[in-house]
């Protein structure tokens, strides 16, 4: 059998204390401390750990060039199949196929390694956030200054107030009213389906090709009405839609350049239960008639951006930009929208069939109808949204 180490491998040397009553006895302060190295492999789900002396092998294997069983001969036997059974090192036998396969793709995608490390370990599966909020007592705001003392100034100051340069405010317009009247929703009506032409106008300003570019049979590139990395736009959406007129309820992938919806056959539970799931329990969310879970198609951005360190955080003002114009579109339409970060990307690949190296889950955002009456507080100090009643 040959083998190779993994493409993209990183290594923390991580301290852990332990109470020790001998160390009190002792006059110390009660805790024993230990170092060991963890491995973290870019085709892996979580970290793994190494010993001083699986690290140095690692140190001394090609991680491009493939050794033969006669190569390895010089390296403890034992070594060897305990990092090929960890996927630290990469065997072209049967046994190790499921590594190899992963190995081999990411090796494929052009990933600059650091952000490859940051895709793959950033991701959440099962959480419910909310619930680890209410829990830690962290629910709000006065619960977080509680519990971690002052956070840094709202503001940051360069100068003395006097020596700064004042700018006169200029009279609003509509924008300005419309800027004003963005909030993010936290309360939805359950009972009010979303009209199908509102559905179609939103995506036909957030996500709709206007024009499409051939600069060859096999490379064409899209106008749309957000900015993209490069031009390339790489984004995909696929639509959990809960209560909109003239359409099913189910999951569906948008069409960018015909303006339509596929549906997708996905055995699933109800779908406020997997809208749930995918928000990390966010219920303030869940309600919402239409949801939008955005992905990245990463070959699509590294196609141009090859092992790019600004690839990947490219593709992520993507998202930036796609989720304000859903917001500003949603609000000039009189709906509310979100967005939130903080989903269980997990979980929602295993749903779509997806890999998150080639595809990853980025962020969910969703639009509706407000709710008459506010059960979760919204942030909306100017009172835009929510009029005070006389």
């Amino acid at each position: 059998m040959k083998i190779r180490r993994c493409a993209i491998l990183f290594f923390e040397s991580r301290e852990k204390a332990d109470f020790s009553l001998e160390s009190i006895l002792q006059g110390g302060d009660g805790l024993v401390r230990s170092q060991s190295w963890l491995a973290y492999a870019a085709h892996l789900d979580a970290e793994v750990d190494v010993s001083d002396s699986e690290m140095a092998l690692l140190g001394t294997i090609s991680p491009h060039q493939w050794m033969t069983s006669e190569q390895t001969k010089s390296h403890p036997r034992a070594l060897l199949l305990g990092l090929l059974q960890k996927g630290l090192l990469i065997g072209d036998g049967r046994k190790y196929l499921v590594h190899r396969q992963r190995d081999e793709s990411l090796r494929s995608m052009h990933w600059w390694p650091a952000a490859a490390l940051m895709q793959r370990l950033g991701r959440w599966g099962g959480l419910d956030s909310a619930a680890a909020m209410e829990t830690g007592g962290m629910a709000t705001a006065a619960d977080l200054r509680e519990k971690m003392g002052p956070p840094p100034s709202e503001s940051h100051a360069l100068t003395e107030p006097s020596n700064r340069v004042p700018l006169a405010r200029q009279p609003g317009s509509e924008f300005d009213a419309l800027l004003a009247r963005r909030a993010t929703c936290r309360n939805f009506d359950q009972t009010r389906p979303v009209p199908v032409g509102l559905l179609s106008h939103m995506l036909q300003r957030v996500l709709m090709a206007h024009a499409v570019v051939r600069v060859a049979d096999d490379a064409r590139f899209l106008k749309k009405n957000v900015p993209s990395g490069g031009g390339l736009h790489p984004t995909e959406a696929y639509l959990i839609v809960q209560n909109v007129d003239e359409v099913a309820p189910g999951i569906y992938h948008y069409h960018a350049v015909d303006h339509a919806l596929e549906p997708m056959t996905i055995d699933h539970a109800s779908l406020s239960e997997l809208a749930r799931q995918a928000l990390a329990g966010q219920h303030w969310f869940s309600d919402a008639p239409v949801m939008l879970v955005l992905t990245t198609r990463f070959a699509r951005s590294f196609w141009k951006y090859r092992r790019h360190a600004k690839a990947y955080r490219a593709t992520i003002l993507d998202i930036g930009h796609i989720s304000q114009t859903l917001y500003l579109s949603a609000t000039e339409l009189g709906m509310g929208a979100f967005v939130t970060s903080a989903i269980n990307e997990m979980d929602i690949e295993t749903l779509l069939r997806l890999d998150p190296m080639e595809e990853g889950v980025m962020a969910i955002c969703g639009f509706g109808w407000r709710a008459d009456q506010m059960q979760t507080s919204e942030f909306d100090p100017l009172d835009k949204v929510w009029i005070p009643k006389p």
